[in-house]
C-alpha cells in the first residue's frame, strides 16, 4: 500500500482526538525513499494504524486526509468534494443566483489539508498548499468536474505563490478549460477577479459577510476603506448609501483593479476616490488627502483590513505593534461617533492578542471604544473542530466616542 511513518512513544495522542497534522518532531523512524509530497501511512511505535496524508519535509511532516486506513483513490476525492459541495448548498451559498461567489474547500475545514478550492461563476481556482496536493492536482481537478457537473466549466490552478519553492513551469494554468470571463456575482454586485496574478485565489471571499454588515452602517458616511485590495468593502459602502468612499492601497495594480469594479457596479460615480498610497502615510496625512475628505470634514467609517502582519510565531511580537500602531492611527484621525472595521488575518494572532492590540491603541490615542460586533470568517470558510488552528480571520466594529 503506502510506505510508513513511525511516531515517537506518546507522540500519537493528538491524532487521536483527530488532530490533522503531524510534527517532525514526533517522528521516531520512517521508511527510506519516502518522498515530498508523497502518500504515507502513519503508525504507532507498536505498530498500530493512525493516519494517510501527505508527507512533507518541514515543521507539519504529514497533513493528514484520512484517519480510516484506506487507498486515496478518485472514490475518496469523490466522497470529500460531494461533502463539501453539499455543506455550502445546505448553508444557502452554493446554486445561489445573486451570489456566484463562494469558497468551495476550505483546507482542514473541510478534511483537506493543504487544498483550496474558490469558486467565480462557472470558473474554479485551485490552489495546493502542499506538495502533496500539487501532485494530485490532475487527479483532483478530474473528479472536482464530475462533482460540480455543469456549475463550473474551467478549473484554473494558481500555487505559484504558495509552492514558491517549486519549478513555477506548472504552477499556474488551466487545468479544464480555459476562460478570461473574470466577472464574477457577489450579493448581487459585480467584480472582476485577477486569477492570473491577483493575492489568494483572486479575490478575498472571506469578507463577503462583513462586506455585508459594513453596507448596513454606510449610509451618509464619509468611508475610508485602506488596504483596499480590489475595492470589496468600497463598493458595499457605495450600495449602501455611502456620501464618499476613499479606497487606499500600496499596489497600483490593486487600485486599478478596485476602479474597475466600482465603475462595473457605479459608472462615473463621483462619489469613490482611490489611492495608490502607503497606509501609515496615508493616515499621517502626509500623502493622498490624509484623513481629509473632499468636503473638508474627517471620516467617521473607517476599515482596517491588513495583510497577515505575522506568517508565523517568530513574527507574533512585531505583528501585534503593527497592529497597535495602525489601529491607534485610525483612532487619532476617525471623528467622533466614528465606526471602525479592523481585522487580522494572521492565523498565529489570536482573538485575546487582536483584542489586546487594539485597545492599547484606543488607549494611546485616549479614544473611548464600544465593541458593536465580534467579527470572524464565514460558514463556507469552516473550521475543523479538531483544528482550532483554522480560525484565522478576525474581526471588530467599533464604535469610537
Amino acid at each position: 500500500m503506502y510506505k510508513k511513518i513511525w511516531l515517537r512513544k506518546g507522540k500519537e495522542e493528538s491524532l487521536r482526538r483527530f488532530h490533522p497534522w503531524v510534527f517532525s518532531g514526533a517522528i521516531q523512524r520512517m521508511d527510506e525513499g519516502i518522498e515530498e509530497g508523497e502518500l504515507v501511512r502513519v503508525m504507532t511505535i507498536s505498530g498500530d494504524f493512525i493516519a494517510v496524508g501527505h508527507y512533507q519535509q518541514g515543521s507539519i511532516a504529514v497533513r493528514v486526509l484520512t484517519f480510516s486506513d484506506v487507498l486515496i483513490d478518485d472514490e475518496f476525492w469523490h466522497s470529500r468534494l460531494s461533502s463539501a459541495l453539499q455543506m455550502r448548498q445546505a448553508i444557502g451559498i452554493a446554486d445561489n443566483p445573486e451570489n456566484n461567489t463562494y469558497r468551495l474547500v476550505h483546507g482542514e475545514g473541510d478534511n483537506l489539508p493543504g487544498l483550496i478550492i474558490d469558486v467565480y461563476g462557472q470558473t474554479a481556482v485551485m490552489q495546493a498548499h502542499s506538495i502533496g496536493m500539487h501532485l494530485c492536482r490532475k487527479q483532483v481537478a478530474r473528479v472536482l468536474a464530475e462533482v460540480m457537473e455543469s456549475r463550473i466549466l474551467h478549473i484554473y490552478y494558481k500555487s505559484e505563490t504558495t509552492l514558491p519553492f517549486m519549478t513555477a513551469d506548472d504552477m499556474n494554468g488551466f487545468l479544464l478549460g480555459g476562460s478570461d470571463d473574470n466577472i464574477a456575482l457577489e450579493n448581487g454586485l459585480k467584480f472582476r477577479v485577477d486569477w492570473l496574478k491577483g493575492q489568494k485565489t483572486g479575490f478575498f471571499v472571506d469578507q463577503r459577510e462583513n462586506r455585508s454588515l459594513l453596507e448596513q452602517y454606510a449610509r451618509d458616511k464619509r468611508v475610508l476603506n485602506m488596504f483596499c485590495y480590489t475595492g470589496g468593502f468600497s463598493f458595499y459602502a457605495m450600495r449602501g448609501g455611502a456620501e464618499l468612499v476613499h479606497s487606499v492601497d500600496s499596489s497600483a495594480k490593486a487600485i486599478e483593479l478596485t476602479k474597475q469594479n466600482v465603475e462595473l457596479n457605479f459608472p462615473d460615480d463621483p462619489r469613490h476616490e482611490a489611492f495608490c498610497e502607503d497606509a501609515f502615510k496615508f493616515l499621517d496625512g502626509s500623502v493622498g488627502g490624509g484623513n481629509t475628505s473632499a468636503n473638508g470634514t474627517g471620516y467617521n467609517l473607517i476599515i482596517l483590513d491588513p495583510p497577515a502582519f505575522a506568517k508565523h510565531r517568530g513574527a507574533l511580537h512585531n505583528a501585534l505593534k503593527g497592529y497597535t500602531r495602525l489601529n491607534q492611527k485610525a483612532f487619532e484621525k476617525i471623528e467622533k461617533g466614528g465606526i471602525l472595521f479592523t481585522f487580522s488575518c494572521s492565523q498565529v494572532v489570536t482573538k485575546d492578542h487582536f483584542r489586546n492590540a487594539v485597545f492599547t491603541a484606543a488607549a494611546l490615542a485616549k479614544r473611548k471604544v464600544r465593541i458593536l460586533h465580534q467579527l470572524h470568517q464565514p460558514a463556507d470558510h469552516p473550521i475543523n473542530i479538531y483544528h482550532p488552528e483554522g480560525e484565522y480571520l478576525k474581526g471588530l466594529v467599533l464604535y469610537v466616542e
